[in-house]
């Protein structure tokens, strides 16, 4: 079921949608705001899906209170001025309707709404929890690694050397440092040389060509500077 939240200054505008919401057997209203003010502590304390808002309102504006949501929900802008149009799909509501609206167009965006709402949940459904260990062909054996232990990946043409927290020696396998990569988590795993592969939670420091993990210093290619923009969240300053 679809929660929905009806905001609009007009209590004649909110009784039209709420009757209009009787002939919609998957949505559910609840509540009801006169002001985006009021509409924004709603949201902070009830988990909504689905806004059916006003734009012309005193004080905060429709357009306004949706461009402060972090977290946007559905979107569906009923308002009497087409004029907002433009600006109303730049934030990618549902659908946007102009007073006064027919009962058959409306239930056209709510058609809409529901059409999206099931596709988010299908979608979150297929999301897969994160790997959080990793097996590999060493030492003549199949090696369960959790992937928080290694702290760097050496490539040496048909084989990779991981070096791993708590041992002395790092593991051999036969495999080459792409293959491998393309089974590590991109947002925890970066390549930073055309040889190494580093775990950014060990990094401890990144200076020009070079870059320092807890327990050695490796080269830092330029070839790769995407890479470790990407990894430190921000442009590497050029040298």
């Amino acid at each position: 079921m679809i929660q929905c939240l009806l905001i609009d200054d007009e209590p004649l505008a909110l009784d039209l949608i709420e009757d209009n919401l009787k002939q919609v057997g998957y949505i559910s209203i609840a509540g009801r705001c006169r002001t985006a003010a009021e509409a924004l502590t709603f949201l902070q304390r009830e988990p909504i899906d689905l806004l059916f808002c006003d734009i012309n309102m005193p004080g905060l504006n429709g357009l306004q209170l949706v461009r402060s949501l972090i977290t946007s929900p559905m979107v569906i802008f009923i308002t009497a001025y087409e004029k907002f149009a433009v600006q109303g799909f730049e934030l990618d509501v549902v659908d946007y309707l102009v007073k006064p609206v027919a009962l058959e167009r409306f239930l056209k965006a709510c058609q809409k709404a529901h059409q999206l709402f099931e596709l988010r949940k299908l979608l979150q459904g297929n999301i897969q929890p994160q790997r959080k260990h990793l097996f590999i062909h060493a030492e003549y054996n199949l090696v369960k690694l959790s992937l928080d232990t290694i702290e760097y990946i050496e490539g040496l043409k048909d084989y990779v050397k991981i070096h791993v927290t708590g041992r002395e020696r790092p593991l051999l396998s036969r495999t080459t440092i792409k293959a491998l990569e393309l089974q590590l988590p991109p947002d925890q795993f970066f390549r930073v040389h055309k040889s190494y592969v580093i775990n950014v939670d060990y990094v401890t420091r990144i200076q020009k060509g070079r870059i320092k993990t807890l327990n050695y210093e490796l080269p830092l290619s330029d070839n790769y500077r995407d890479m470790i923009n990407r990894m430190i969240g921000r442009p590497l300053p050029e040298a």
